[in-house]
């Protein structure tokens, strides 16, 4: 894997043209491993001089962010200097000079910013349920298991088990682990598939790092967010959607909230992280492992604007499909609600249909006058810009799934995004695309497990 990663650096000073294998804008280690997995795979098999090149959908600034992949690169002894990120190669400049092909893993939609360069797009490799308005037009794979890694691996062995090295099957081995929890069965990430490939892992390096090594290891590195600063947790594991012009960001918060509330001058960088990223709402969800190791979920709504926030907080507390069972928490903090969750099986994904309909409920009731600001802390310019997004899925959020750090459409992280096959998907709303959606995502789950049996 190393010497293929020099070699892909000294592809990019030569004008030719490049197949470039993107993840998602979250750049978690499911999509930086899945990337540089099966572009290493495709470069080893291809028999023609075609150049195939893994890219790191994020900037270089951003990696330090995601305390699991520097962690891992470390161990696995990849430099981070051999990694190409998007800052580093011009994908829009290769498309107009007709130099692109665009294979996407870990990811189906492009973001808005990007949307020229779908027409590139030759295969998609993913492992979550398909947005048939925006998939491109390619050949596309899509099984709902816990890690894409388990997909790329599956490619591999089946296609050409002896390109592969130790050091691309610990890097694929350790991501599946943590993906799906350690295989635990009672969390319920972990397909069949995701096991059979780990194992069939194990056989060939038996030599790989014990299981419960490598998951404490990664999801310590995971969750450590000493060092950084209230803003860069809030941008470390961030998505954004959009509707009628209202924006809200949703934070991944890796400790207990009573400590993210005490924190110095919290108010002050929750208004500027919102005046910053042209957002109306900001929706913090904390996890943390009590001391059964048990995972435990709060969540923190910040807006301004006292009846949107009320909204918001209605709908969630009334939520049946799925029921949330929140409890108020203490909070001296002006403008922020605080609860802990009860039910810790609803995760960030599940809570996404929610806010969408709280934010289309809100619409509904109040008919904000054109030209007046729909929230403190939003630019009006920005929002008028965000229109054309309403009613569409997720749209790439800071961070983790916007533009800037650019972060992804839904990457499925550990605890923060449930398992696919999950039963008991929340109802959503009415949109015809998120029917849609968890249509395709319920039937999928139903013919797997019953060709398990």
């Amino acid at each position: 894997m190393e010497d293929y990663l020099q070699g892909c650096r000294a592809a990019l000073q030569e004008s030719r043209p490049l197949h470039v294998v993107l993840g998602n804008e979250a750049c978690d280690l499911d999509s930086m491993v899945s990337a540089l997995a099966l572009a290493f795979y495709l470069a080893k098999t291809t028999e023609t001089e075609e150049v195939f090149v893994p890219v790191l959908n994020i900037k270089r600034s951003e990696l330090p962010l995601r305390g699991d992949n520097v962690f891992f690169l470390q161990k696995i002894h990849i430099p981070e200097s051999l990694l190409i990120f998007r800052d580093e190669i011009d994908l829009h400049a290769l498309h107009q000079a007709g130099q692109l092909t665009l294979i996407l893993v870990d990811h189906h939609v492009l973001p808005k910013s990007d949307s020229a360069l779908e027409e590139t797009v030759a295969e998609v490799l993913d492992h979550r349920p398909i947005e048939q308005r925006h998939c491109p037009p390619c050949h596309i794979s899509v099984e709902l298991v816990g890690s894409c890694a388990t997909l790329v691996t599956e490619r591999i062995l089946q296609g050409a088990p002896e390109i592969l090295d130790r050091q691309t099957a610990a890097l694929l081995h350790g991501t599946i682990i943590l993906d799906c929890v350690n295989m635990d069965l009672k969390v319920g990430k972990a397909t069949p598939k995701d096991s059979t490939y780990v194992e069939k892992l194990e056989a060939l390096f038996p030599d790989l790092p014990k299981r419960n090594d490598i998951f404490d290891s990664l999801q310590k590195a995971k969750f450590d967010v000493s060092g950084l600063t209230t803003e860069q947790m809030l941008r470390k594991d961030q998505k954004t959607i959009c509707r009628q012009g209202i924006k809200v960001a949703i934070s991944a918060i890796y400790m207990d909230l009573e400590a993210f509330l005490q924190r110095s001058g919290l108010i002050a960088d929750l208004h500027a992280f919102c005046q910053a990223h042209n957002c109306d709402v900001l929706v913090a969800m904390t996890i943390f492992f009590n001391t059964h190791n048990e995972p435990v979920r709060q969540l923190a709504i910040f807006c301004p604007h006292a009846a949107l926030r009320m909204m918001i907080c209605g709908v969630l507390e009334c939520s049946h499909s799925p029921s949330l069972k929140l409890t108020p928490a203490p909070s001296t903090h002006p403008n922020l609600q605080a609860y802990l969750q009860g039910n810790t099986q609803v995760s960030r994904k599940k809570l996404l249909p929610l806010l969408q309909e709280a934010l289309s409920a809100y619409s509904d009731s109040v008919k904000i006058p054109s030209g007046q600001p729909e929230t403190e802390g939003v630019c009006r310019e920005q929002a008028d810009k965000d229109l054309d997004r309403a009613g569409s899925s997720l749209v790439p959020g800071l961070s983790q799934d916007e533009e800037e750090p650019p972060l992804p459409p839904t990457p499925m992280n550990s605890l923060v995004d449930e398992c696919p096959l999950d039963q008991g998907l929340p109802k959503l709303s009415a949109e015809a695309i998120f029917e849609k959606c968890s249509q395709i995502s319920l039937s999928q789950s139903t013919a797997a497990s019953l060709s398990q049996k």
